[in-house]
C-alpha cells in the first residue's frame, strides 16, 4: 500500500486474452516464478528465513543455470555439513540498492528533493535475456525505490502525475509504451515487472495513463493505444459468456442477481504469494478455511493495492478472516467504468460507431449496477457490495470517492459523502483509509 495515502487524499480531493487464461499458468522457464523454478530449494529458504525478508530471495539472480543450481542442491542438502545460507550466497547474487547512496537533504524543498530522486530511481530498458524474475521492459521507467526495484502498476500513475508536472511527459510516454507492451505480450499488465507477480494484476488504471497522454499530445495521440486499452478490458472480463445463474462468478467477474456483469479483485494462483511466501503460511495456518482459500484472498488483496486492509476483513483484527474475493469492489467496477466510456469514446474518436455505442451501453449498466448495489442512501456512502452474503459491507473507506472521481454520483451523493469524509477521515496530515483501528 505504498501509495495509498497519496491515492486516497487525490481522490478525496477531487476481444482478445492470450493464452495466459489460465487456472494454473503454464509460461515458459523464462516466465517461471521463483517457487515453481527452485521447488524444495525454495520452501527451504523462505521457511528457514535466510532473509529476513521474504522478497529478497525472489528478487536475487542466479549465477548458475536453474538447473544446475537445482542438481547441487539437491545431492547436497541432506549431507551433515551443508550450509543453507553459505549455498545461496554461492549460487545467487543478492538485489541491487540503487539508492544505497543518496542522502536526503533536509536544506531543498519538496519539490528540490523529488526532482533529485528521479535519476535515483529511473531504470533504463531491461536486458531482454537476464536470468532473474524481472520481466524485461524495452523502454526507462520509474520504480518506488527501496526494497521496490520494478515497476508497479496503479503506483505508476501517481508517479506520472508528479512527472507531467516536472515537465518529464517522455517518461510518461515510455511507462505508457511499457504498460502497452506488457499487455501485447502478457495479455495484461501485472502487479509489478515480476514472473512471480503473473497471476494478478492491479487496479486498472491504465485508462487514466492514456489520458495524461491525450491531455499532453492530443487525443489522435491517445487513441493508438485503443487496442491495449481493449485487451485489458478483455482480461478483466475474461469469462463473462460462461456466467449463469448456477456459476456466478468465474475468475474477476460476477454476475449478480439482477444479472448485471460487475467484477472483483482476483490471482489465478492458488498459492503463497513467493514474495510473502512465510507470512502467507502462517496466515493460512491461523484461518479455518482451506489453505488454497486463503492464498487466493491474499492474493486478491495484493490486487486491489489494498495489501492489507480491514475492508477485506470478516474480523478487522485477523488478516486470516480475509475474504477479498467475495466483494464487489466500490474503486474497481469506477475504475471499470472509465475504462468502458474512454474505449467508447476513442472509438467514436476512431469512427467506430458499434463499438462506441457498445461500450457506452456497457459504461451505463455498470454505472446503474454499481449505484444499485453500493450506494447506502441511509448513511449517505458507498459501501463494497459482498455478493456471497448478499449484503453491503459496514466498512466506511475512501474506496467510496472513486464514484465521485469519476462522476458516477449525483450531486446529493457526492454532498453527503464529501460531509463524512470531511468529519470523519480528515486527520493532520491527510484521510485516513478506513474508519476502524486495527494497528
Amino acid at each position: 500500500m505504498r501509495t495509498f495515502l497519496f491515492i486516497a487524499c487525490s481522490l478525496a480531493c477531487l476481444n482478445l486474452f492470450i493464452a495466459c487464461q489460465h487456472e494454473q499458468p503454464t509460461h515458459s522457464r523464462q516466465r517461471q516464478s521463483p517457487d515453481d523454478i527452485y521447488g524444495s530449494l525454495f520452501e527451504a529458504v523462505q521457511q528457514n528465513a535466510v532473509f529476513e525478508d521474504t522478497k529478497t530471495f525472489v528478487d536475487c539472480t542466479p549465477l548458475f543455470p536453474p538447473d544446475t543450481i537445482m542438481a547441487r542442491y539437491l545431492s547436497t542438502y541432506n549431507q551433515p555439513d551443508f550450509n543453507l545460507p553459505a549455498f545461496v550466497r554461492q549460487h545467487f547474487e543478492l538485489p541491487h540498492n540503487f539508492a544505497s547512496g543518496f542522502n536526503s537533504d533536509t536544506s531543498k524543498t519538496t519539490a528540490q528533493h523529488i526532482d533529485q530522486l528521479w535519476p535515483v530511481l529511473t531504470r533504463n530498458p531491461d536486458d531482454a535475456d537476464q536470468t532473474g524474475s524481472l520481466i524485461p521492459l524495452p523502454f526507462p521507467y520509474i520504480v518506488p525505490g527501496g526494497r521496490f526495484g520494478e515497476v508497479y502498476y496503479w503506483d505508476s500513475y501517481f508517479t506520472m502525475l508528479g512527472l507531467q508536472v516536472a515537465g518529464k511527459m517522455d517518461m510518461v510516454r515510455h511507462m505508457a509504451n511499457n504498460f502497452a507492451y506488457l499487455i501485447d505480450t502478457i495479455g495484461f499488465i501485472p502487479n509489478g515487472n515480476r514472473t512471480y507477480y503473473l497471476g494478478r494484476s492491479q487496479p486498472p488504471f491504465f485508462s487514466m495513463v492514456i489520458r495524461l497522454i491525450e491531455a499532453s499530445d492530443g487525443i489522435d495521440k491517445a487513441t493508438p493505444y485503443l487496442p491495449q486499452l481493449e485487451k485489458e478490458y478483455a482480461f478483466w472480463m475474461n469469462g463473462h459468456d460462461n456466467l449463469n445463474a448456477n456459476k456466478p462468478e468465474i475468475r474477476r467477474v460476477v454476475r449478480m442477481p439482477n444479472g448485471t456483469i460487475l467484477n472483483r479483485y482476483w490471482d489465478d494462483i492458488p498459492k503463497p504469494r513467493p514474495e510473502s511466501y512465510r507470512e502467507d503460511v502462517i496466515t493460512a495456518q491461523l484461518s479455518a478455511r482451506e489453505s488454497k482459500a486463503v492464498f487466493t484472498d491474499l492474493r486478491a488483496g495484493a490486487e486491489s493495492g489494498w495489501d492489507f486492509s480491514s475492508r477485506w476483513l470478516s474480523d478487522p483484527n485477523d488478516l486470516s478472516s480475509i475474504h477479498t474475493t467475495d466483494f464487489i469492489p466500490v474503486d474497481l467496477n469506477a475504475l471499470l467504468f472509465h475504462l468502458e466510456s474512454i474505449i467508447a469514446e476513442y472509438a467514436g474518436h476512431t469512427g467506430n460507431a458499434a463499438k462506441a455505442e457498445q461500450f457506452q451501453q456497457l459504461a451505463d449498466k455498470r454505472k446503474k449496477a454499481l449505484l444499485q448495489y453500493c450506494w447506502n442512501e441511509n448513511a449517505g456512502f458507498f459501501f463494497d457490495y459482498d455478493f456471497v452474503r448478499q449484503q453491503q459491507s459496514t466498512v466506511f473507506s475512501l474506496a467510496a470517492m472513486y464514484p465521485l472521481f469519476f462522476q458516477m454520483a449525483n450531486k446529493q451523493q457526492a454532498t453527503a459523502c464529501a460531509a463524512i469524509i470531511q468529519r470523519d477521515f480528515l486527520q493532520p496530515g491527510g484521510v485516513v483509509t478506513t474508519l476502524l483501528q486495527t494497528g
